[in-house]
């Protein structure tokens, strides 16, 4: 009944010249309920079970883990839920969580139609993931407001002027961050973000107190499983490594950008490490294991460097791209004392160097090509 009711109104859109130019919201809605039965005519030919549609659904499944327990740590680490069972944490957390999704989903779905309209093509499924990471990129206590001017810039600037979905350079989830982070830094850094207000009452995350050299009282197994204050999505390290599981046993998520990542991480830390003896900085002594479950780098490393648009696409060029990201955000963190973070900032630089890396690897392909021939 459903699929005759769509089908009935698609054929009064297309043969109304006026109502034509919203036929891709009614795609959206069809594709979403219903696969495709579009079917290509001529070749090349490519037989896959697996399209866009599926592969947004794998990351969102994939981000589950995160926005439960990050809904759940958002009620623990307020200073008004008394008691702190996971039912009571879980409630209070989902009711400042949910209402950031229906902003970012109807501000960002709004100007994703908008733009499909105008443009005439269909409604692409990338904002599903977009959507879904921005609330978690997020502290609990950014105004709505805010939250809904920055998905507009991330849907807008981020994706839309460079031609939408495949055509961005920048991971759009991350733009909206950045955009906060620099227009509005009061409510994205310092102490009081982090946790749902009180009066008189803040906590510093890791890094932060790292950073300010106040006293580090998180222990490693804190800050892994998560029971730190932080961005929704970000402080359960546990969490995110589940979704990474099911990332790579799907193929969805890249393993060489992922692990040249940690190991630009590691040589970097081990590197800084060697001037903890000759410099006050705290930041340089913290060891890589520590790098690794603090702020924002294991879910920056997992959900956003691996994005399959703004990332590298050469088996090469990821490992080259990883390696960079891995090592900017040692650096950032370490040797910029105004930005403790650096995840964000690293993966916007790399995302800016993903073409060059690719047209060096092709290139260098070529060129060894045009070699052998000539033998």
């Amino acid at each position: 009944m459903l699929r005759q009711l769509l089908d009935k109104a698609e054929k009064i859109i297309l043969s109304n010249e006026k109502l034509k130019r919203f036929h891709p919201l009614h795609d959206a809605l069809d594709t979403f309920l219903y696969t495709t039965n579009t079917r290509t005519e001529h070749a090349p030919y490519v037989r896959d079970s697996v399209d866009l549609k599926r592969t947004m659904i794998l990351v969102v499944l994939a981000l589950l883990p995160t926005f439960f327990f990050g809904t759940y740590n958002v009620g623990l680490q307020s200073p008004e839920v008394l008691d702190k069972s996971f039912l009571n944490c879980f409630i209070y957390g989902i009711k400042i969580v949910l209402p950031m999704y229906l902003v970012v989903f109807a501000a960002g779905g709004l100007f994703e139609a908008l733009f499909a309209v105008v443009r005439g093509h269909e409604i692409n499924e990338g904002f599903l993931v977009t959507g879904f990471l921005i609330p978690l990129t997020m502290p609990p206590t950014v105004p709505l407001w805010m939250l809904a001017v920055a998905t507009i810039f991330g849907v807008v600037i981020g994706k839309e002027i460079f031609g939408g979905t495949g055509y961005n350079i920048f991971n759009p989830a991350l733009t909206a961050r950045v955009f906060l982070f620099f227009a509005y830094p009061i409510y994205m850094s310092g102490n009081k973000p982090w946790i749902a207000p009180m009066d008189g009452m803040s906590k510093a995350t890791p890094l932060l107190s790292k950073s300010s050299e106040v006293d580090f009282t998180y222990s490693w197994s804190d800050m892994f499983f998560g029971f730190i204050p932080g961005s929704i999505g970000e402080t359960s390290t546990l969490a995110v490594l589940l979704g990474a599981g099911l990332l790579l046993l799907t193929g969805v998520g890249s393993w060489r950008t992922m692990l040249s990542t940690c190991v630009g991480m590691v040589i970097t830390s081990l590197l800084l490490n060697q001037l903890s003896f000759i410099s006050d900085n705290p930041m340089l002594s913290i060891k890589a294991i520590d790098h690794f479950v603090m702020g924002s780098f294991a879910f920056g490393m997992v959900f956003m460097a691996t994005d399959p648009v703004s990332s590298a696409q050469t088996n090469k060029g990821r490992w080259m791209y990883g390696m960079l990201i891995g090592f900017m955000v040692v650096i950032i963190r370490c040797i910029n004392p105004a930005y403790p973070e650096g995840m964000m900032l690293a993966i916007l630089f790399a995302n800016a160097f993903a073409p060059l890396i690719d047209y060096s690897v092709v290139q260098s392909h070529i060129k060894k090509r045009e070699l052998i021939n000539a033998k």
